[in-house]
């Protein structure tokens, strides 16, 4: 047996052995998750954070090694998601797409999506198009993980090579398939947003912070995104550190909200921290004002919840049965016109939403609105609407 093949099976002119290889496991693929949640997701897609140009050109070098991924094609198919959510030209939703498709095929589907042009042109703006992204990265990027697969191999020999299988396996799993598809289909919901994205758990320290999709759609532009105490975003760690040093300086992050006390009327203050907070003025609505109204129902039925209205349609009665297929779209509207009190919280629930997602631009015509949806609440005779009234009359953004 040669020297030059002995070498490459014992590990390569390193040879660090199993452990050692472990360690560098972690660090290989947590650049990676680094590299597309700060550089290509917050950085380029959403303008929340920018960085110092060494470290966004060691992020674009480090995507272009390791995923051959185009820096303008990921932008563009990531803000396409989002302009599109949940419809037929969603690039990778399971509402449309279905979850083992999406889970499965993720790689596929952006692969799909990458051979729109013109999309590549309408949401990739603004992306670097600079000499060595025409001459290198564009051209030719296959060749990253060419190149990262010999150097794998020199480096580290026969482990080397499961090395680069792992690496080249990250990012499709857990960014196209896991991400991408279970966190529109299962988890947990801070926010009632105009989509069914989910947060996968309050922390996974190997996905970027990834796993908390739905305050990402909730507030898309911001750099952060956990949302409360018990969450946990390593990549808002990494992006604090380099701040820290010099080296990132954050653009955007949610904005907090205040509950002033005795505001008799909704006022300017009021109108602008709901549209900064409208997905948070749909929870509190549902939580505070839909779940008790439940409950009371079951309550005076003699039934369990779940018996009186079977989880799914409770999840549909926040976007009027959306996500429902027709038929039980139209059970719930049925079960809806039977119960008039219920039917009075949806009607309110309906008209604050379109109010919040109107894309009109005259405020003084909204806030007109605003008061009189809370006139109209206070005058409801229901306890749950004139408490919720009150409280969004004092809504407003947090000066710190």
């Amino acid at each position: 047996m040669s020297d030059a093949l002995l070498v490459f099976l014992t590990g390569g002119i390193v040879g660090l052995g199993w452990w050692g290889m472990l360690a560098v496991l972690l660090v290989f693929t947590q650049l990676t998750i680094f590299a597309v949640t700060l550089y290509l997701h917050r950085s380029q897609a959403h303008r929340g954070v920018d960085f110092h140009p060494l470290v966004s050109h060691f992020f674009r070098f480090w995507v272009w090694l390791t995923t051959s991924m185009i820096t303008r094609e990921w932008v563009a198919i990531h803000r396409k998601h989002h302009a599109k959510v949940e419809t037929e030209e969603d690039p990778h939703s399971p509402v449309t797409k279905g979850i083992r498709t999406v889970f499965w095929r993720g790689v596929e589907l952006y692969r799909e999506a990458r051979t729109l042009r013109g999309d590549i042109e309408q949401y990739g703006r603004g992306a670097p198009e600079d000499w060595i992204e025409r001459r290198l990265y564009t051209p030719h990027a296959n060749l990253g993980p060419i190149l990262l697969f010999v150097i794998n191999a020199v480096l580290f020999g026969l482990p080397g090579i499961a090395l680069w299988a792992i690496q080249m396996a990250w990012i499709p799993f857990w960014a196209a398939g896991v991400v991408n598809g279970l966190g529109h289909w299962w988890g947990y919901r801070n926010f009632e947003s105009a989509d069914t994205s989910t947060n996968l758990t309050p922390w996974a320290f190997w996905i970027g912070g990834e796993e908390l999709h739905n305050n990402h759609h909730a507030f898309p532009s911001s750099a952060r995104f956990s949302m409360r105490r018990w969450e946990f975003d390593i990549g808002w760690q990494a992006i604090r550190l380099l701040q820290f040093l010099r080296l990132a300086k954050v653009l955007r992050v949610a904005p907090t909200m205040d509950i002033r006390p005795n505001i008799a009327v909704p006022d300017a203050d009021t109108l602008k921290a709901l549209l900064s907070h409208r997905f948070q003025a749909m929870t509190d609505y549902q939580r505070n004002v839909f779940a008790p109204a439940l409950k009371e129902e079951a309550a005076a039925a003699g039934a369990k919840l779940r018996k009186l209205l079977p989880r799914r349609m409770r999840k549909g009665l926040v976007n009027d049965g959306r996500w429902l297929k027709p038929d039980c779209r139209a059970q719930l509207q049925s079960w809806v016109q039977q119960r008039p009190r219920i039917q009075l919280l949806v009607e309110h629930r309906t008209r604050l939403s379109a109010l919040l997602e109107a894309r009109s631009h005259d405020a003084a015509e909204r806030l007109r609105q605003l008061q009189q949806w809370c006139q109209d609440a206070e005058a409801s005779g229901s306890a749950a609407l004139q408490a919720y009234a009150a409280r969004l009359k004092g809504y407003s953004l947090s000066a710190a």
